[in-house]
């Protein structure tokens, strides 16, 4: 097979949760076993750092990269979903996993997949291990799928383990509450590996807690470490100013991820860094500070509050459950504006009328899907909207909507692409 042969047949061949939901999540890492010990383990060859959360893994994921990068550290990265190249999944130094690999990988363990059929998303977080062991890097930063307990990616015995924080999101499949959601996550922690919280609620601080005792973890929570206490935009990009618990002097971060979300995952980004210095890692202040205005071009990162063309601005943000939402609603809020086009597609097992019941009732809607089955019909996104007394035109592709928007847009307005990370990789523009 030829590259796009091997791409085609990974999507299709392989239970993928893009497509059908939760009937690809395995509650179960014996696939993932299998196919590591087929390998001889490549999960054991390299140090990792284990990323969880219900928002701003994928932030802190690629901030932290970019830090160990600027480093010098051989650094893989580990994310899922792609948004326009299956490749961006697994990068080392912000470089692509290279398309012979991925054809001579998938060839090596066909006998393994006809065997036990594994998921998609077992055999890519597999694939990543396997690259990250040949090209010998010194550490890599791994992003769970989805949860963490059962994730294909815990696996690994990392050096440092993060979980951002928790929402709601995937409660079919996670549990109907947050202290059960909690659960889930928590199951990243391991024996005697220090974990970092970002930011907790009543309902899960214990759950952490009774997670980390039992499993002589030493936790921390970053936001009882550090304050945000101000921060302002300047061309597009976030400067936070930072306080320290028992210190006076404050710190200013230039940020080239300007979502006033990233305020919220920087202190996250810092109490791992610091934790990985006590450690022995370099990822003290200068490299820090030398890291976060450029995560973007050190690692890829694509889709958080990111603008892809000016007058009018066309905004791309992959929020899509309840609290990312909340987040960009915020930004919008404090974003100037003439008037709101709003592009929204989402997929079938969000909770859709809350999300539908925060959205302003001022902007123009352009309703629209994602080219997968999990997406929610546009026509019915739309009359779920008008029942909430939001108004607008259904469109069956994501740039069709997005030609309409920018046909109609005054150069003074704002258009926003939201409600599905597929949908927001589907873009061209």
């Amino acid at each position: 097979m030829n590259y796009q042969q091997t791409i085609e047949y990974l999507f299709s061949r392989l239970p993928m949760f893009s497509r059908m939901g939760a009937a690809a999540f395995k509650k179960d890492l014996t696939n993932t076993h299998k196919l590591c010990s087929f390998l001889n383990d490549p999960q054991k060859k390299f140090k990792s750092i284990h990323i969880a959360g219900t928002n701003g893994k994928g932030s802190v994921s690629h901030s932290l990269a970019a830090i160990l990068q600027t480093a010098g550290y051989k650094t893989g990265l580990y994310t899922s979903p792609h948004l326009k190249d299956f490749r961006e999944r697994i990068k080392v130094n912000g470089e692509m996993v290279k398309e012979e690999f991925v054809i001579d990988f998938t060839q090596k363990i066909q006998t393994k997949i006809d065997e036990i059929e594994p998921s998609f998303f077992e055999i890519t977080v597999v694939m990543a291990f396997e690259y990250f062991a040949q090209l010998k890097v010194d550490i890599a930063v791994i992003e769970v799928g989805l949860g963490g307990r059962f994730d294909s990616t815990n696996v690994i015995i990392p050096e440092l383990s993060v979980i951002t924080n928790i929402g709601w999101d995937h409660m079919n499949i996670l549990g109907d509450s947050l202290d059960k959601i909690a659960f889930e996550k928590a199951g990243i922690i391991k024996e005697n590996i220090p974990v970092v919280i970002g930011e907790v609620l009543p309902e899960t601080k214990n759950v952490f807690l009774k997670a980390a005792e039992e499993r002589k973890a030493p936790l921390t929570i970053a936001s009882q470490k550090r304050q945000a206490v101000n921060w302002y935009w300047e061309n597009h990009e976030l400067f936070i100013e930072v306080s320290e618990v028992h210190k006076i002097d404050h710190k200013k971060y230039h940020l080239d991820l300007s979502g006033i979300y990233q305020v919220k995952n920087l202190i996250t980004v810092l109490e791992a860094s610091s934790q990985l210095h006590q450690q022995g890692w370099k990822a003290d202040e200068p490299i820090i500070q030398k890291a976060l205005p450029q995560v973007k071009k050190l690692t890829g990162l694509h889709g958080r509050w990111e603008i892809i063309h000016p007058t009018p601005d066309v905004v791309l943000d992959v929020a899509h459950n309840l609290d990312g939402i909340k987040q960009l609603l915020e930004q919008i809020e404090v974003t100037n504006y003439r008037q709101l086009h709003l592009i929204i597609g989402m997929v079938k097992d969000k909770d859709i009328e809350k999300i539908i019941s925060l959205l302003p009732k001022d902007a123009i809607y352009y309703f629209t899907k994602a080219q997968i089955p999990r997406a929610l019909p546009e026509k019915e996104l739309a009359a779920k909207a008008a029942s909430a007394g939001l108004h607008g035109l259904s469109y069956t592709e994501v740039n069709y909507a997005l030609h309409a928007a920018l046909a109609k847009a005054h150069k003074k307005d704002l258009i926003l692409v939201c409600g599905s990370v597929f949908l927001v990789g589907e873009v061209n523009i």
